[in-house]
């Protein structure tokens, strides 16, 4: 009988709790959580914070990735937003208008990219590294090289501020994973999207618009960067055009394959995404916490990332299985 297969989110759940274990007994208040005011704090409660928006990319790159396709733009894409949101703010626009403003422009971001992916059959990675290249160079046109403060209360709550005494932005991205959740997989949607990643040509065949729906899956994803940036603006206080959203793309990208979503198409894991998304963050926290110097940062979180995709292959599964014999059964 064929041994069951582990669930695609074990091994990524697995390195995130032995990283909060090698924390925990590196620092014994590393799980403290203070309730202070009304609110609470702590070092579990940033990484939720601080990873919210890594999450959030990372939802949007998923439904790309599981199409098949790949989004390089989402960074440059968080650093517009970030910068709309600032001018709008300055110019003393109301903050519904900011929002909106913002989303939209993630909205059309990902609606290029779409065109030039789905319509124009653009290969992703070239058509999302246009906007990658290009998209700083509009944020930088956008506040014309400066980086400008935000002074808004309301537009700093959504990144810095609590709602029933939790932080707000866990909460918005929390609810946004529910509701995508529920449209990918208590209707069609979800399926759609992965016969359209396992193979195109056959969907197409079968009556699904692919082209369609990898439109949609960039729209999404470039709306999700949208929002990114709006929480990356309200955090700082301030539009940075050119740190903005830097290197996003790469943590959203390894979020998305520990997370368990397949790098060809065909399969994903909204649940492992986010599991993903918080494992990278509460390593980013451990490194300094130990006190790794940023430039020999990258190397534990490439280390890590190769660990948990050689975990994930069923090739390293069957030869791991090997090597503990197991007694035939009577």
């Amino acid at each position: 009988m064929k041994p069951k297969a582990k669930s695609p989110i074990f091994w990524p759940l697995a390195g995130l709790v032995a990283l909060v274990l090698l924390n925990a007994v590196h620092d014994l208040g590393f799980l403290k959580i203070t309730l202070l005011d009304g609110h609470l704090y702590g070092v579990p409660v940033d990484i939720l914070t601080q990873g919210s928006r890594t999450m959030l990319v990372a939802l949007g790159m998923t439904l790309v990735i599981a199409t098949g396709g790949v989004d390089l733009s989402v960074g440059s894409v968080v650093a517009i937003a970030g910068a709309v949101c600032a001018v709008l703010l300055q110019g003393g626009h109301s903050l519904a208008v900011t929002l909106a403003a913002a989303i939209g422009t993630g909205l059309l971001a990902g609606s290029a990219n779409g065109l030039l992916v789905a319509r124009l059959g653009v290969q992703p990675i070239v058509a999302t590294l246009i906007l990658m290249v290009a998209g700083r160079g509009v944020a930088q046109l956008i506040v014309d090289g400066q980086v400008i403060i935000i002074k808004s209360p309301s537009f700093e709550f959504l990144a810095n501020g609590f709602l029933l005494g939790v932080p707000f932005a866990p909460l918005l991205v929390i609810a946004l994973y529910a509701a995508t959740h529920f449209a990918l997989r208590r209707t069609a949607l979800g399926l759609f999207i992965e016969a359209v990643g396992d193979n195109e040509t056959a969907s197409r065949f079968a009556g699904l618009a692919a082209a369609r729906i990898k439109a949609l899956a960039y729209i999404f994803c470039g709306a999700c960067a949208g929002l990114a940036g709006v929480l990356a603006a309200a955090n700082i206080r301030a539009a940075d055009a050119y740190r903005a959203g830097e290197n996003m793309e790469l943590d959203a990208i390894f979020a998305v394959v520990v997370g368990g979503t397949a790098l060809t198409g065909g399969r994903f894991v909204i649940l492992g995404t986010a599991i993903g998304a918080l494992l990278i963050q509460t390593l980013t926290t451990t490194m300094y916490n130990l006190g790794v110097p940023p430039a020999i940062a990258p190397v534990p979180k490439a280390l890590l990332i190769i660990g948990v995709s050689l975990l994930q292959s069923e090739k390293v599964g069957r030869w791991l299985g090997g090597l503990w014999p197991k007694k035939e059964a009577a």
